[in-house]
């Protein structure tokens, strides 16, 4: 029979055993991946107990910000950092690529059920505020058999740094030469137009509680809110829906062109390919090359090859292409270059 002072003595011994530390990793940027963000990080908690993932959705520019002020392990954005950021930050950065995906057209027109067509001069000049109303000619040209209404147009575009943002203007630049010289692209413009939404749920909202309106969201968000978006003509001059395919089809092209050494910052808009959809985009994790704490840096190493790997296979049902396999050995080989205090933390090939 054990004693009282055996118990005690038991009792004490695991009071005082320390439980395994927990490491928290918190990160903020792009809410164009989101969605899938949230859906990794949930899977990977609960298979990773020891590891505590955290990620705000605050726009590329605010994730890029609070990156490189170190209020967070790691940022979000679908707009890469310019030269100038990164030497502000001496270099100590890595565009980690995670998946593909579309931002789309977005409207509210109640009353037309055909999915609406638009050629890049179109969109651009609804955007400039030159194409007021949704029965203009040129819209209706490419749009036979639809009944457009005399509804006013009402333009939504992002309000905050958005690589979202990044991404539609970039697309706008090459299509339109009078965007280029009139606003021009980056995740902050001065918008001819517009009503502002935050985020592209805030966007998406802004949308769908205004008739008349029309903005630009990644594909995720218009899906889950069963929201019409339209098809847009590309560069080989067909008109083509953002699904998965033609996503993937837009980046082949240009991913073919890169090699082992890149960065990985690449715009995807506007390619080359009679299937490709024309306003495509990658979205990158910010992860720095040196931390301070080689836990957390280790734990992010473990996260981040598990996303590139096992986590792709979330994506189309999320609305997100996976990213083609050529890139895998390359992610790779960035990611063991990281290191903590100098030493590197990637252990073996799962980044135990």
């Amino acid at each position: 029979m054990k004693t009282p002072r055996f118990l005690a003595l038991a009792t004490l011994l695991c009071v005082a055993a320390p439980a395994a530390a927990q490491v928290q990793l918190n990160g903020a940027g792009a809410s164009f991946p989101n969605i899938i963000y949230q859906k990794w990080i949930l899977t990977f908690n609960q298979a990773n107990p020891t590891t505590q993932l955290n990620y705000q959705s605050i726009g590329s520019g605010g994730g890029i910000r609070q990156f490189s002020d170190g209020t967070v392990d790691f940022g979000g954005t679908d707009a890469p950092m310019t030269d100038s950021a990164i030497a502000a930050i001496q270099g100590n950065v890595l565009h980690i690529p995670t998946v593909l995906g579309a931002i789309v057209a977005i409207y509210n027109l109640p009353g037309v059920t055909q999915q609406l067509k638009f050629t890049p001069d179109v969109l651009a000049d609804i955007f400039l505020g030159k194409i007021t109303k949704w029965n203009d000619a040129r819209i209706a040209s490419v749009n036979a058999g639809v009944t457009l209404p005399a509804t006013d147009i009402v333009v939504v575009h992002r309000a905050e740094g958005s690589g979202t943002s990044y991404g539609w203007t970039d697309y706008l630049t090459k299509v339109s030469p009078e965007w280029a010289s009139q606003v021009g692209k980056g995740a902050s413009v001065n918008w001819p137009v517009g009503l502002g939404g935050r985020g592209n749920e805030g966007v998406a909202a802004t949308v769908s509680q205004t008739p008349g309106a029309i903005g630009y969201t990644e594909l995720g968000y218009a899906t889950i809110n069963k929201m019409s978006y339209g098809q847009v003509r590309n560069s080989a001059g067909n008109f083509v829906a953002p699904t998965l395919e033609a996503v993937t089809a837009a980046a082949a092209g240009v991913l073919s062109k890169l090699g082992p050494s890149t960065d990985f910052r690449v715009s995807l808009t506007n390619p080359e390919g009679a299937a490709a959809y024309p306003i495509a985009t990658m979205t990158w994790l910010l992860l720095h090359k040196d931390y301070a704490d080689a836990a957390k840096a280790k734990a992010l190493v473990q996260f981040v090859w598990w996303a590139e790997t096992e986590g792709q296979a979330a994506a189309p049902a999320l609305g997100y292409a996976p990213l083609p396999q050529q890139l895998r050995p390359w992610i790779q080989a960035r990611l063991k270059t990281i290191t903590a205090g100098g030493h590197p933390v990637w252990t073996g090939t799962a980044a135990q």
